[in-house]
């Protein structure tokens, strides 16, 4: 990866990105998706490249930059309720370190956020203007960072809220219930609890589209949300991923919250609406099922191996 200090040389034709997180799940589907686009100039800062919660050093990385795609983030839900203070420093100060970096520079902002902003009390889904009442401290920690968007970069900042993230690269519900099909017999999963599984790649390629959209000149600052259409419960991705392994989703039981207690409290209901993509002239993106059908064809050898060891 490039780091985010030494950037690479610009034509008259390219405009220059940065993706800090560049290292993690998203930040990777991200990197590959900018990578094969010729009127793009990319800086990728990972983690080691780039201290987002250093003021002068997110300065320093963002100055001559056109967009500034911001997926680094502390993503551990449960650990956040006992290292809140950490959990925000990451998700919420160090957003507003950048914001006040875009704002001098007079560069894009493209924040990625969560539903977890959200008391999940409803059974609606979320439109992008809903109050926010975050459920547990990781959502906290993230609203401090939408609103650090809002206050420093007004009319450069977009946050975009996303759910239920799965990908290739790291550590998701998905991978964990390929690996946990090749150790158990079966599976209980919850049952109450309902969201839209979304591929890190297809959000790779929306927030792309949305920072192409805000460079042209359509796309107005403010909150998107960015997730797959349709919804289901834990249980029922669960199965899907089976069938989709080639392994047979009676396997998995469903199950309630309670049974399975876990620290930070989980929405019951993580459903985002995406009207202001509507407004865009983009698509909804696809139905949940049909892009895990996708993800698996890129995820194939991952798959494979989780076959390998279920036979």
């Amino acid at each position: 990866m490039v780091g985010a200090a030494e950037g690479p040389a610009v034509s008259a034709a390219q405009r220059r990105w940065l993706v800090t997180g560049a290292g993690g799940m998203l930040g990777r589907d991200l990197v590959r998706v900018l990578a094969d686009r010729p009127d793009v100039a990319l800086t990728a800062a990972d983690r080691s490249g780039l201290d987002v919660t250093d003021a002068s050093a997110v300065a320093d990385a963002v100055n001559g930059h056109d967009v500034v795609v911001n997926a680094a983030a502390w993503t551990d839900v449960d650990g956040a309720e006992t290292a809140e203070a950490a959990a925000t420093l990451v998700n919420g100060d160090a957003v507003a370190h950048l914001a006040r970096a875009c704002t001098a520079a007079g560069a894009l902002l493209l924040h990625v956020s969560t539903d977890y902003v959200f008391s999940g009390a409803t059974s609606q889904p979320y439109p992008e203007d809903a109050v926010p009442a975050p459920c547990n401290a990781y959502g906290r920690g993230k609203l401090v960072g939408e609103d650090a968007v809002r206050t420093h970069a007004p009319s450069l900042g977009y946050v975009v809220r996303t759910a239920w993230l799965y990908g290739e690269h790291g550590r998701n519900f998905v991978s964990t219930v390929l690996r946990l099909a090749g150790e158990r017999e079966t599976l209980d999963v919850v049952d109450d609890q309902i969201g839209a599984p979304t591929w890190s790649l297809a959000l790779a390629r929306r927030l792309v589209g949305l920072g192409l959209s805000a460079l042209a000149g359509p796309a107005a600052p403010g909150a998107y949300h960015a997730t797959a259409s349709g919804q289901t419960s834990w249980y029922g991705l669960a199965r899907a991923v089976f069938a989709e392994a080639g392994l047979d989703p009676a396997r998995v039981r469903p199950t309630t919250s309670e049974a399975y207690p876990r620290p930070a409290r989980r929405a019951a209901f993580s459903v985002l609406s995406d009207a202001r993509f509507a407004d865009l002239g983009l698509p909804p993106m696809p139905h949940w099922r049909a892009m895990l059908t996708d993800a698996f064809a890129e995820m194939g050898p991952l798959s494979a191996t989780t076959n390998r060891h279920s036979a």
